[in-house]
């Protein structure tokens, strides 16, 4: 991996007149910010179409793109929409996203922009390319609509399994909303490669986010149900989630079904493969959230509130990753988020297959000299972060603690720096360690404090929602953070 520094921010988090950040102007913008500044690296969060809490790691399909990022701005140029359908906020005020009066915004105009749209070649090539999802996804959204948004596995029983005859039946008589479905995709689509060339041509490449799990009400489980651990109910037997650590006292309960392994095996990890290429289709880069449960999963009983009562099992290991090889070839362009309780054979299993791992300078002032994720124990091939969207900010962390605090007061030390203005002194230890590539939430490049946390691991309510204004980016130190990428070596373009 090429030495280069990044900045992770979702889409979501644009500034912009819609409610939402979105694939337009704004994000061309944005694109050329990390370009002018010696960025090479733009990291996100998952694009999919957004379920429980909004939440991009709890997404209603692991192909699909999320309809809220669309820029209708686009649609106007393209003659499917009329300036006065689109509404809009001139405010530069907003922080938080309003997930509730951006959805119902986003659905009068895209159906307004359906209702113009006329199916060209272009439009078909894509249901085609696409259809060993598209058709199951679009169903599936239809289908819960019509069932008033119930979980797929509490739909009547002929649907919940797929008999052919009921799921022709549902497909004749919802054939309009799966179009409107379709036709989102689509404009997804079309919009995302339209900004992913452009930021080719700006010399950024993109670091997408593929969730090692999938939401249990999602279309992915309900089209593939021998895929996963589920009973005769179709309920899963055994859920996701990791045991007590730095997060939480209890653990996390995630509540994604597991898979079930020895199927996919069976038939050559062909989802795992689909999955992976299609993520690669979108992205120049994949970072693979919780990589560990590849080696081994912490697997929770279905009934257990909490996850505390799991155990480690066995995951695919080096096989699932002989078949990403034997697919897409030996270099393959993933990150391997690799936090949380390692072993020795999560870190074998990583580096077999030459991929970098995660380092988190939040977790580098805990204990001494040998704690692996301070900057003199780096290796050039991994990822350093500040912290990442599970973290606080940076300031938010660090003030969070008198200065006299043992775990502030050796950052301080170690850093050679005082209590102002901390996330600069972290940054720029970010931007120095030999690690290959260095990425800093825009958070703690502007450094915002904790009401600009993106997520906090555990709760439900108040994520997902952070917003940055037009100001904060118009103030952002572009210029500093160009110098210290010159001065570290950084700045070499990617294409």
């Amino acid at each position: 991996m090429q030495r280069s520094a990044g900045i992770l921010l979702h889409p979501t988090s644009l500034p912009g007149p819609y409610g939402i950040g979105t694939l337009g102007a704004q994000a061309r913008h944005w694109i050329d910010r990390l370009s002018d500044a010696g960025v090479r690296w733009w990291q996100i969060l998952p694009l999919g179409p957004t379920g429980f809490g909004h939440s991009p790691y709890q997404c209603y399909s692991a192909f699909a793109g999320n309809g809220l990022l669309i820029d209708p701005e686009v649609l106007v140029k393209e003659g499917l929409l009329e300036n006065d359908v689109i509404a809009r906020n001139n405010s530069d005020a907003d922080t938080a996203v309003s997930y509730d009066d951006v959805i119902a915004g986003n659905n009068r105009w895209l159906r307004s922009a359906f209702g113009a749209f006329t199916p060209t070649d272009a439009y078909r090539d894509f249901c085609t390319a696409q259809q060993f999802w598209l058709d199951d996804y679009v169903l599936f959204m239809a289908l819960l609509k019509y069932f008033n948004g119930r979980t797929w596995n509490e739909w009547p029983e002929t649907i919940r399994t797929r008999d052919p005859e009921t799921v022709a039946y549902y497909t004749s008589i919802l054939q309009d909303e799966t179009d409107f479905h379709r036709f989102i995709q689509y404009c997804f689509y079309t919009q995302w490669h339209a900004l992913k060339a452009y930021a080719k041509e700006k010399g950024v490449g993109i670091i997408g986010d593929l969730p090692i799990y999938v939401a249990m009400n999602s279309a992915d489980v309900w089209a593939h149900p021998e895929l996963f651990l589920l009973d005769s109910d179709l309920h899963p037997t055994y859920v996701a989630g990791v045991p007590p650590d730095y997060f939480s006292e209890t653990g996390q309960r995630w509540g994604n079904p597991l898979f079930d392994w020895e199927a996919m095996e069976q038939s050559g990890f062909s989802w795992w493969v689909q999955r992976l290429e299609a993520s690669l289709e979108l992205y120049d880069m994949v970072r693979i959230d919780h990589f560990r449960g590849f080696e081994a999963y912490w697997s929770v009983p279905a009934e257990e509130e909490t996850a505390i009562n799991g155990e480690w099992v066995k995951g695919p290991g080096g096989k699932l990753f002989d078949a990403f090889r034997t697919a897409l070839g030996d270099e393959l362009p993933i990150i391997a988020e690799d936090l949380g309780i390692i072993t020795p054979e999560v870190e074998e299993l990583r580096d077999a297959y030459g991929l970098p791992g995660m380092k988190i300078l939040q977790f580098a002032f805990a204990g001494d000299a040998s704690n692996p994720y301070l900057p003199h124990n780096h290796v050039k091939n991994c990822v350093v972060y500040t912290g990442t969207h599970d973290n606080d900010t940076t300031n938010g962390w660090f003030y969070a603690a008198p200065p006299e605090e043992a775990e502030r007061q050796h950052a301080m030390q170690y850093l050679g720096c005082g209590w102002e203005a901390f996330h600069n002194h972290l940054n720029r230890a970010a931007l120095c360690s030999v690690a290959d590539l260095a990425v800093l939430p825009l958070q703690d490049l502007l450094g915002l404090g904790s009401d600009a946390r993106m997520n906090t691991p555990g709760t439900v309510e108040g994520n997902w929602k952070w917003r940055v204004t037009q100001q904060q980016l118009d103030k952002a130190p572009w210029e500093e953070l160009k110098k210290m990428c010159e001065l570290y070596g950084r700045v070499e373009r990617l294409f």
